[in-house]
């Protein structure tokens, strides 16, 4: 076993150990699927063995890849592990915070080795109470909720809770979508965010949608409009301060080259992502580029109106284009210190 796979398996007992479950899983469907898992380990191996890097970035990025893609090992002890200690009890909008600890070593595996993100100002969420975090969009396949989220538990001093909201699109996927919804994602609506809100709960939304995810690696880091002022609305009723947050990273980990309506109904996605990698590689294509990312939170934005301010569409329009304008600004702070994508 190696060391990046000793350390998994000791974080993993360590998390079964605090969470104190054990239902079990049906022993046909655990052979089942470690069979699964072990053949697409044998095969992506095969791919990365394959491949032959002309720079030396390259090398060390497949090397990386090699490292963490011992999926023979990895992902069945986590998915052994995830199922053992998952909860029955979720919330309104699917949330199982007993399997979400069961898989935060992978997913802190993913977010701290893989994409080695870097924060700053995470202070800047509120300790308590409701809270809108606005951040960039990216990504043919966005990662920045679960980064977020991750980000903000792990570094924020009350090591707070963040629910971010996704597009439709992601659930009409059988497993990912509710995946999503376990791990803490919500669907994206007024209604959904108004109420996690009300609850006192922090929510990340992204406000340029499903544009924000269309944008060409040309385009990257681009804002693009921030709807009609959802975003403003939402605080203005709940009485939240909003929390403009730049991600950057996400438009090197699926670099959108352009895009392709082919086979996009029969999947019910807005259009299909073609890539360095997808979908030349079949579905090892999918799998994230191991861009560094970097986070970056600004001070909040306390609006200093009342809740009747929500009709006038001027206020609204004023503030939403102030918010987008620090996300933008914190992005380019983010870009300019920066010495490439990987790096």
């Amino acid at each position: 076993m190696t060391t990046l796979e000793a350390r998994f398996e000791e974080a993993l007992r360590e998390a079964e150990t605090r969470l104190g479950t054990e239902s079990g899983l049906e022993a046909g469907t655990r052979r089942r699927l470690e069979e699964e898992l072990r053949v697409f380990g044998e095969r992506m191996a095969e791919r990365l063995e394959g491949l032959r890097p002309g720079e030396e970035r390259d090398r060390r990025a497949l090397a990386s890849a090699r490292e963490l893609l011992a999926l023979d090992t990895l992902l069945r002890l986590a998915t052994r592990r995830w199922l053992r200690g998952r909860s029955l009890v979720v919330d309104a909008f699917g949330y199982d915070a007993v399997g979400s600890r069961a898989l935060e070593p992978l997913v802190s595996l993913l977010v701290e080795r893989w994409f080695r993100v870097e924060t700053r100002g995470v202070e800047s969420v509120p300790a308590e109470g409701p809270a809108i975090l606005v951040a960039n969009h990216a990504g043919a396949i966005p990662f920045d909720g679960l980064v977020l989220s991750h980000v903000v538990r792990q570094h924020h001093p009350r090591q707070r809770d963040v629910r971010w909201l996704v597009e439709n699109e992601a659930h009409h996927f059988p497993f990912f979508g509710t995946l999503m919804s376990r791990l803490g994602a919500v669907r994206a609506c007024p209604e959904n965010a108004q109420v996690l809100l009300e609850r006192g709960a922090a929510i990340a939304v992204f406000p340029e949608g499903n544009q924000g995810l269309r944008k060409t690696f040309r385009e990257r880091y681009r804002l693009q409009r921030f709807g009609r002022g959802g975003v403003v609305k939402l605080a203005l009723r709940t009485g939240a301060p909003i929390v403009p947050v730049a991600i950057v990273g996400g438009e090197e980990t699926y670099p959108l080259l352009w895009r392709t309506e082919l086979f996009a109904d029969l999947l019910g996605l807005p259009f299909l992502p073609v890539t360095p990698t997808f979908p030349w590689l079949g579905p090892f294509g999918l799998l994230p580029l191991p861009a560094r990312w970097r986070v970056a939170f600004g001070p909040p934005v306390r609006l200093d109106l009342p809740p009747s301010a929500v009709d006038d569409p001027s206020a609204v329009s004023r503030i939403n284009e102030r918010v987008r304008g620090e996300v933008q600004a914190l992005l380019g702070e983010l870009l300019g210190r920066r010495r490439g994508g990987f790096w």
